[in-house]
């Protein structure tokens, strides 16, 4: 795999060359030691998206970035590359790969992945009839016919892009444009993995079709070697079932991956440095994000034992403020206040909800309408006493020495 060891890489490079072995299996044949190599890659990919936690049995394709949606295919890879195994006991093969396959259906149905038509054949477990069969064939053929020509359709488009792209930045160069550019690779890396991932759903579909027909076949071939009463053969009945026990075991702990997952890493920037290779997953990762140290901090190589270090550490700071918690702990800050928030907003409601509000105050004690006729005398007698006061001063009555005639 490289002159790196396995455990050293990171897992872009690990899975993307599992999958360069795998396309060079599918196109021609190739030796024994490189299929198993790249066996070995897939298994430290499943490995080490376990210990990631990248998928979740409560998220769906829509949840997953476009960088991680490649990783759904190394199930079915490792079965596709097992397939090419030939120096081992063929009914291990097929039941290890019988259940990855299952393992990866399920999963695509979870991600909300797999097609309809196939959903409600795999619920109805299948239909016995023979047309219905043949029809369920020829329109899965078709769509995997549809898919590769799709698929093929976003290389040529990418490439016609690319070489124009080359081509106006060798001519002239242009900046209008370039995020658009980049938007569009996005959406188009990303259509081309889920169009890849629903061909590998159909070859899987075939391919579980065929091995529970090869292992129908193989168990009937036992069968009647056992009743010929060959003893050694019951030797090898016993070791298949004790070989059957240890895979059911060995699957259903792969199979806890998606339904009870690894403890994951809390920080992101850490994962980030594990998926790009910086960091390993062995490490520690409680990790804090601890304020930068500029200055002479070389010098004790950040180790601050006393008081002398820290100030001599702390000679030299930028002009800006630092960073005193992670965005992890901003979100738990943040989601703490708006608790807070809401809860006091739903008490102050509870309480306004709960009162008796009135617009005017009312004296105490029961309503008087002597009181009430009081009011409209005062009324009255003000109303009175502003006419008395407009009839013995006119309009203009105090204006007299200003009037040019007066």
């Amino acid at each position: 795999m490289g002159d790196l060891k396995m455990e050293d890489m990171p897992l872009s490079v690990i899975f993307e060359q599992a999958r360069k072995i795998h396309m060079a299996a599918s196109e021609s044949s190739i030796d024994q030691d490189t299929v198993k190599k790249g066996i070995q890659g897939l298994q430290k990919c499943e490995d080490m998206i376990a210990k990631l936690g990248l998928f979740s049995a409560n998220e769906t394709k829509d949840d997953i970035s476009t960088t991680n949606l490649k990783y759904i295919l190394v199930p079915f890879y490792l079965v596709d590359l097992t397939e090419k195994i030939i120096d081992r006991d063929r009914m291990d093969i097929v039941a290890a790969n019988q259940s990855k396959l299952k393992e990866f259906i399920s999963f695509c149905e979870t991600m909300e992945i797999l097609p309809e038509e196939d959903l409600q054949a795999l619920t109805q477990g299948g239909s016995n009839q023979l047309a219905d069969r043949r029809a369920q064939k020829v329109a899965r053929f078709k769509r995997q016919r549809d898919l590769e020509s799709k698929l093929l359709e976003i290389k040529e488009r990418k490439e016609r892009r690319g070489r124009s792209t080359k081509a106006a930045a060798l001519s002239t160069p242009v900046e209008a444009g370039e995020e658009e550019d980049l938007d569009e690779d996005g959406e188009e890396e990303r259509e081309a993995w889920l169009t890849t991932i629903s061909l590998a759903i159909c070859k899987a579909l075939d391919l579980l079709e065929m091995l529970k027909k090869e292992e129908d076949i193989l168990s009937a071939v036992k069968e009647m070697q056992l009743k010929d009463g060959e003893k050694v053969f019951s030797r090898d009945v016993l070791d298949q079932r004790v070989k059957t026990a240890e895979d059911w075991h060995r699957n259903a702990a792969a199979r806890a991956q998606f339904s009870k997952p690894a403890p994951p890493i809390t920080c992101a920037t850490f994962a980030q440095d594990v998926l790009e290779g910086r960091a390993s997953v062995s490490q520690a990762h409680e990790h804090k994000h601890q304020p930068l140290i500029f200055g002479p901090a070389s010098l004790i190589n950040g180790s601050i034992t006393s008081e002398r270090d820290r100030m001599a550490a702390q000679v030299f700071q930028p002009g800006y403020r630092l960073p005193t918690m992670s965005i992890e702990e901003a979100g738990l800050k943040e989601m703490e206040i708006m608790n807070k928030f809401q809860e006091r907003n739903a008490k102050v409601i509870e309480e306004a909800s709960s009162a008796w509000y009135k617009d005017k105050p009312q004296k105490p004690g029961p309503p008087n309408d002597e009181d009430e006729d009081d009011e409209d005398d005062v009324v009255v007698e003000k109303a009175r006493a502003w006419d008395d006061w407009k009839d013995d001063n006119p309009r203009g009555a105090g204006n007299k020495k200003l009037t040019p005639c007066g």
